[in-house]
């Protein structure tokens, strides 16, 4: 293998030394295996349980169209509204109508925590096995729809909690997405993780089925009691069933003690738990999504509410936050409107040097492979949420989409 020159270090020693780092590559694969691959959805909507009637993705579509024709029905409008640049109103306003038409509800949360709040338990009985039922009987849904269950915080929220998910996966006989909130220690997750064990068991679901998301919205899901960074340990205690980490601005913002005027996503302490959520699931395939914007656009305040929340969508995505929680069908517009400027404001720039790195080519930067990945996977993600076609990206960068999931696998060297 090597010329015949003297060395210091011998084979044998060598090989100790490599059998012990053996065990620590196969732990950090294990531990690490990168991102999931698939679609990423841009948003989740959260629903009380008790207003999801009829065909819930098709309403807030409309809605969502109808309160952007009456406040900006032209491109000319949308650009003044949002502030948007010449060369991209047009494009971005054709495809937020586009979208609001074809799929303007890309991940749905039925709602039996906050937003829906204590009710009888019959009247909770009722809309679980309601609301499942009728999700089951939709022939377009969302491509993700699931609930949020009450917390495990007390005796009482638990036993309600878990009869919730009980009927609601009973009556559905499928695996919905599960979010469980509110989540203070890991014993919690271990609880959870045994119950939907024993769940996917007696419906016969398949192991692993049933997966969840955790909403970090607790200061304890962020440093535990013992001074600990929480998240590491709640995604282990999960065994593979965690996909997700969701961040709960307001209860989030109020644990740390903050006045109610500064409990919004720009503070310094929602940044702070989002960088330890970053760092915490970097590497895991468990995927991230931003918490919402209290400031809803209705009645006078429409302009106001588009303008923050099509702000707050930009910043998420400059974080590194692709996914985030909309509570009003008007959010949908400035949801979709910022995913397409943020994407296709850099699209020739990271094209250019997505083609100038597989042809080994120079395109004023030294991209490393690392870099070429993230590259290819903010174009999958522009191809999924529908601000570029696959014909935009083989124009631009000459790659098919076979060729761009490679990269962004990195299965290319």
């Amino acid at each position: 293998m090597f010329g015949k020159v003297r060395t210091s270090l011998d084979g044998s020693l060598l090989a100790g030394v490599l059998d012990r780092l053996s065990e620590v590559d196969k732990t950090r694969a294990a531990r690490y295996p990168g991102d999931a691959g698939g679609r990423q959805p841009v948003h989740t909507c959260y629903v009380p349980a008790d207003r999801v009637t009829g065909d819930v993705a098709a309403d807030w579509g409309a809605a969502a169209l109808a309160t952007l024709e009456e406040h900006a029905p032209s491109a000319g409008a949308f650009a003044g509204l949002l502030g948007l640049p010449d060369d991209l109103a047009e494009a971005v306003h054709a495809k937020v109508v586009a979208k609001l038409r074809r799929e303007p509800v890309e991940d749905l949360r039925i709602d039996f925590e906050d937003g829906y709040g204590v009710r009888a338990d019959s009247a909770e009985d009722d809309d679980a096995v309601r609301t499942a039922n009728l999700v089951a009987g939709w022939t377009d849904p969302p491509p993700w729809v699931g609930l949020r269950f009450k917390s495990f915080d007390t005796r009482a929220l638990f036993e309600r909690g878990v009869r919730t998910l009980d009927l609601f996966v009973t009556a559905l006989g499928r695996a919905p997405v599960l979010t469980f909130p509110k989540v203070t220690d890991v014993a919690q997750v271990r609880a959870l993780v045994e119950l939907l064990a024993l769940l996917e068991d007696r419906l016969d679901l398949g192991r692993g089925a049933l997966r969840f998301e955790i909403q970090i919205e607790t200061t304890q899901s962020i440093v535990d009691a013992e001074g600990r960074l929480a998240i590491p340990r709640f995604i282990a205690a999960g065994g593979g069933r965690v996909g997700g980490l969701h961040f709960g601005t307001y209860d989030y913002t109020a644990a740390c003690g903050l006045a109610a005027a500064e409990q919004h996503l720009a503070h310094a302490a929602c940044d702070f738990a989002r960088h330890v959520m970053q760092v915490s699931a970097a590497g895991t395939g468990v995927r991230l999504s931003d918490g919402s914007s209290n400031v809803l656009p209705v009645g006078e305040g429409v302009r106001e509410a588009w303008q923050a929340h099509f702000g707050l969508v930009l910043r998420s995505l400059a974080h590194g936050f692709y996914q985030g929680w909309d509570m009003h069908p008007g959010q949908l517009v400035t949801r979709y409107a910022a995913n397409f400027v943020y994407y296709l404001r850099h699209a020739e720039d990271d094209a250019r040097r997505l083609r100038a790195y597989v042809d080994r080519a120079s395109a004023g930067v030294l991209d490393e492979p690392a870099t070429a990945q993230a590259l290819a996977m903010s174009m999958r993600r522009a191809l999924d949420c529908g601000a570029l076609e696959p014909a935009d990206v083989e124009r631009l960068c000459g790659l098919s989409e076979r060729e761009l999931a490679a990269l962004a696998r990195r299965e290319t060297s």
